[in-house]
């Protein structure tokens, strides 16, 4: 008979999880990070926490339980997550878990668990999982080595640890998207400062003895001032950490990245800028709409809709944009976009110009939703679009990939 007080290697497995009930108790990082996988696999999850994170509380697909735990929570779970601060409450959750014969991770002591987490990568089809009997260290070095011949990465792989921070740009949602720069440093960082935008899979594939700051700023709701995470990245980085700033699309647009480069330089603390693929390009692309097109567009303008038109904080010359033939693309517009498209026919667009709205590009959850500026706003309306969304106006938001061979040429 095995004696379960002796030390076995675990025995991996893959788990079929597609509609399967997953409860998680707590909503802090180590959360953050286990959600994407989790419902990438298609399980139906379950977070039970007064509190989250966030970047946790703006999930799509998870049902969260805004409590305490209590006792008999996990009836009907496939698998589970002990996850909070306090000790006691994870003893009791894996209490419960073992009782009903639920494998059970318990985040805070993995040894008292009946599941443990691997390191993971995950490309082009292949999953790759890491265990190195409690070493996290070991097992994520062991992972970002193996990520880096199967994607052919080696190169870009830093040597040693830079100094500093890294402002990163992580692409406009699909984890595969940011660059090989930017994924090696993640690869090395003490600690990641990442915004809401960020995508949460690389946040999965991080060690756990990474420190993830949750930065998140949740579209009209709750964010934590600039000046905090300025004062962040400035405390982390002068007790010796390396430090990556990870962001959605590219630092610069948009994404108060130079604000807090001059906050870091003002310290004397060093910057590596690493450029991301900026969503004001993807997403129309992801739906198959080119910003320009010979003979169409030789154009395109990226603006911010952040602040209506017409407010005196705003500094874009919509009569201008209005007054254009060419593209342009509105980050930040899903609350304005009646108005946005009133003021763009004011400055002289055709009121049947045609419109479309991206939303969650290149992620699962993407849509398109097409109109012209007379009815997008309503249209978005009508489909419950929701941030992170994209704008596009102009003739190419009303091509589709099935009609290249009718798009006009210069010949």
């Amino acid at each position: 008979m095995t004696d379960p007080g002796v030390a076995r290697d675990p025995y991996l497995v893959g788990l079929d999880l597609r509609g399967r009930r997953v409860v998680l108790v707590g909503a802090g990082t180590v959360v953050q990070r286990r959600l994407p996988p989790l419902l990438a696999a298609g399980a139906d999850v379950h977070v039970i926490a007064p509190e989250a994170t966030p970047a946790v509380e703006s999930t799509v697909g998870i049902t969260w339980h805004r409590r305490e735990y209590a006792d008999g929570d996990l009836a009907g779970a496939w698998y589970a997550l002990a996850a909070t601060d306090d000790p006691a409450v994870n003893a009791r959750v894996v209490a419960e878990a073992q009782a009903q014969r639920t494998f059970c991770v318990r985040a805070d002591l993995a040894r008292e668990g009946t599941a443990v987490t691997p390191a993971t990568v995950a490309t082009d089809g292949l999953q790759v999982g890491v265990l190195a009997a409690g070493d996290h260290r070991r097992s994520a070095a062991v992972r970002n080595a193996l990520g880096a011949v199967l994607t052919g990465d080696e190169a870009a792989r830093p040597t040693r640890k830079p100094e500093g921070v890294a402002l990163v740009g992580g692409g406009p949602g699909d984890p595969d998207l940011i660059t090989v720069r930017g994924r090696a440093l993640l690869a090395v960082a003490d600690v990641v400062v990442a915004d809401r935008l960020a995508p949460p899979r690389l946040l999965a594939e991080l060690a756990p003895h990474v420190e993830v700051i949750d930065a998140a700023k949740v579209p009209y709701g709750r964010a934590m001032a600039q000046q905090a995470i300025n004062q962040v990245l400035i405390d982390r980085a002068r007790e010796g950490k390396f430090v990556v700033r990870l962001k959605g699309g590219d630092p610069y647009v948009f994404g108060r990245g130079y604000e807090e480069l001059e906050a870091l330089a003002a310290e004397g603390i060093p910057v590596t800028v690493v450029p991301g693929i900026t969503s004001s390009i993807a997403a129309p692309s992801a739906a198959g709409i080119p910003v320009t097109h010979r003979g169409v567009t030789h154009e395109f303008v990226v603006v911010s809709g952040h602040v209506a038109p017409g407010h005196p904080d705003s500094l874009v010359d919509w009569d201008a944009l209005g007054r254009l033939r060419g593209t342009v693309v509105v980050l930040m517009a899903v609350e304005r976009l009646g108005v946005i498209a009133e003021a763009l026919i004011a400055g002289g667009r055709p009121s049947d110009t045609p419109a479309a709205v991206v939303e969650s590009a290149t992620t699962g959850g993407q849509r398109t939703v097409r109109g012209t500026l007379t009815t997008i706003a309503a249209d978005s309306a009508a489909a419950e679009v929701a941030p992170p969304a994209v704008l596009v106006v102009g003739p190419v938001a009303g091509f589709t990939q099935s009609d290249e061979s009718e798009k006009p040429s210069a010949g």
